[in-house]
């Protein structure tokens, strides 16, 4: 772990990262030592950071220092945190304030293979997603609600969790991005409201473009999302995996999920 480009695994008690979750943060893999999908992945965390007012660190800056922890872990997974920083009591910051930098890498979670080969099963979250279009899709450091989702269920044959918002339109699972295929129309959620546009999400957006699949970001009730004909989510972690068993919906694997999937695993793209 890096503190400000220093080794540690401490802060100081002040910083709003810890007193009120004021900061954001990113999820990726390395692979031989170095970021996948960086340029993307920095452009989500560096637009995250605007939105908040947080300073973003550069490119060239954390780039450095996750190639610094990939000599000791090549093959892992690393998270970025940007805090507000350090300042003084009260929700108001200070316009002094540095922000603070936390990056760490560890070994990447062994998923058995047949999540990604034959699909997931997903438990639906009772807990909703509150609306704030000020924090909508951002990845913030505010994720009681994810926290209080995944506590649920603790069967390790199911790995993911359908979120819903107030409204009860489908948005995200508690750690991905969700689409459905019905028709040849790929759908994600809409994230105007809540939840966080991810990566991956955009990766897809990206091939359904380049490969004429029209793909739309549309609300819509679990009532419609268990009549597709594909359910997939994708995270920068997992990459892809379809799903085969969710409340009413039972499906197997779709050709469409198959070409997404070997795409999104070529990191040219």
């Amino acid at each position: 772990m890096l503190i400000n480009g220093a080794p540690g695994s401490t802060i100081n008690a002040e910083d709003r990262g810890l007193a009120y979750g004021d900061g954001v943060f990113r999820t990726l893999r390395m692979q031989a030592g170095r970021p996948v999908c960086w340029e993307r992945q920095f452009a989500k965390l560096q637009r995250d950071c605007g939105a908040l007012k947080i300073s973003c660190p550069s490119a060239l800056v954390l780039s450095s220092e996750l190639q610094q922890l990939g000599k000791t872990q090549p093959e892992g997974v690393a998270k970025i945190i940007i805090t507000r920083g350090i300042s003084t009591r009260g929700y108001a910051p200070s316009a002094q304030t540095e922000a603070t930098r936390i990056l760490s890498i560890n070994p990447a979670t062994a998923y058995p293979t047949d999540f990604a080969k034959t699909g997931v099963r997903m438990h639906v979250c009772k807990v909703r997603l509150g609306h704030q279009l000020l924090l909508a899709g951002i990845k913030h450091l505010n994720r009681l609600e994810n926290v209080l989702a995944a506590s649920e269920w603790q069967d390790q044959d199911v790995p993911e969790g359908l979120l819903s918002d107030i409204s009860g339109f489908v948005i995200s699972g508690t750690r991905s991005n969700l689409f459905m295929l019905r028709g040849n129309i790929l759908y994600t959620p809409n994230l105007l409201r809540c939840g966080v546009a991810g990566v991956q999400r955009d990766r897809v957006i990206d091939w359904s473009k380049q490969h004429g699949v029209p793909c739309k970001m549309a609300d819509f009730h679990m009532e419609e999302l268990v009549l597709a004909d594909e359910i997939f989510l994708v995270n920068s972690v997992f990459g892809l995996w379809p799903v085969r068993e969710l409340a009413d919906y039972r499906r197997t694997l779709h050709p469409m999920a198959l070409k997404i999937q070997e795409w999104l695993n070529d990191e040219r793209h």
